[in-house]
């Protein structure tokens, strides 16, 4: 049965690591003194490019903005744990069609999430303050569930996910140091999901920039900052018990049905029992009957164990066209680590008249 919840989770995972750490890399702020004669040559700049709009009124100002179009590619991989409410249960045999039923009194332990993802990130800097991407990913979430009563069962779930999103991006300078702030939203399909789950994502970093003395277009990048990850919380899918059920879970059996019926007799109320008759007992004869083909369909709100967590991050830019960036997530219950390599360009003219 936790697999079915896991399953949910992987996903969600998944949609975090998509939006979150795919970000696109800042607008760098005004080039130092000690770089003068390359200043000097940005001001004198003759930017006949259709993006970023007021491109040339940067460039005027001293300012280095990044090349208007970029792809970026991005590993990442990520573990967090996960809440589980408002459980529904359902199952389905050849002789059996029950329709999702509260299970609220089920009681979940530690729910963990491990997953990896890899996507594509096209971007365009509209403004020299403003960039806009999509993302487009496929990845494996790897999810557990432990159920501790009214029988304990452990439900591990590895599924394949993809994605799609859309987000933006503004970035500026603060005196020596640089902020971004970043949006997206993305919806992830798991195999094992019926619908899409949205993902909304906010990313704030605070940094600064470190250019190389004898090449002012390469620098070094660091900076710190946070990272919020919202989804929309209901869940709803299938799945058999033969995959929902781990091997080890099965070797239980005996264990489990035994721990069902002594809280059946010795604990439940009277309630309890009635809900448990119509889709608990069921299930648990299922398993009892090692019958791994039953189908169990599932509804949950699901969400992150916390919203927000700390990044920290680097990024080496070789030149205006290649840079290569690392994060990872260590402040909070959510860890991660991107790795991701961006190429960028100059785009589209402007007519000549």
């Amino acid at each position: 049965m936790k697999k079915l919840y896991k399953i949910s989770m992987l996903v969600l995972l998944s949609f975090l690591l998509f939006g979150q750490l795919s970000q696109a890399q800042y607008v760098t702020k005004k080039v130092r003194t000690k770089h003068q004669i390359y200043t000097d040559s940005l001001k004198n700049m003759e930017y006949n490019y259709v993006f970023p709009i007021w491109g040339q009124g940067a460039y005027k100002k001293g300012f280095d903005i990044p090349y208007p179009l970029g792809i970026m590619t991005n590993f990442i991989w990520m573990d967090q744990g996960l809440v589980i409410d408002n459980l529904q249960l359902g199952l389905k045999t050849d002789n059996q069609d029950i329709p999702l039923t509260p299970v609220d009194f089920i009681q979940f332990g530690e729910n963990t999430n491990t997953s990896y993802m890899v996507n594509v990130r096209p971007d365009i800097w509209i403004f020299p303050f403003l960039n806009v991407y999509g993302l487009f990913g496929y990845g494996n979430s790897h999810t557990e569930v432990f159920l501790t009563a009214p029988a304990e069962l452990k439900s591990v779930v590895d599924q394949n996910v993809t994605s799609a999103g859309v987000g933006g991006m503004s970035a500026f300078g603060i005196g020596p140091v640089w902020l971004s702030v970043d949006a997206n939203w993305t919806w992830n399909k798991p195999e094992l999901v019926e619908d899409p789950t949205r993902v909304n994502v906010l990313g704030l970093r605070l940094g600064h920039t470190f250019v190389f003395k004898k090449r002012p277009d390469r620098n070094i990048a660091v900076w710190v900052g946070g990272m919020r990850l919202k989804m929309s919380s209901e869940t709803l899918g299938a799945i058999k018990m033969a995959d929902a059920l781990p091997p080890e879970t099965w070797e239980r059996t005996d264990e489990i049905v035994n721990n069902y019926w002594n809280w059946y007799d010795n604990d439940a109320t009277v309630i309890q029992k009635k809900v448990a008759d119509e889709v608990l007992t069921p299930i648990i004869d299922k398993i009892e009957d090692a019958d791994g083909d039953a189908v169990i369909s599932y509804g949950m709100d699901k969400q992150t164990k916390q919203m927000w967590n700390g990044v920290i991050g680097m990024q080496f830019q070789l030149n205006k066209r290649l840079m290569f960036r690392t994060e990872g997530g260590i402040i909070g219950d959510r860890k991660s680590f991107l790795l991701s390599v961006n190429y960028r360009f100059l785009g589209f003219r402007n007519k000549v008249s």
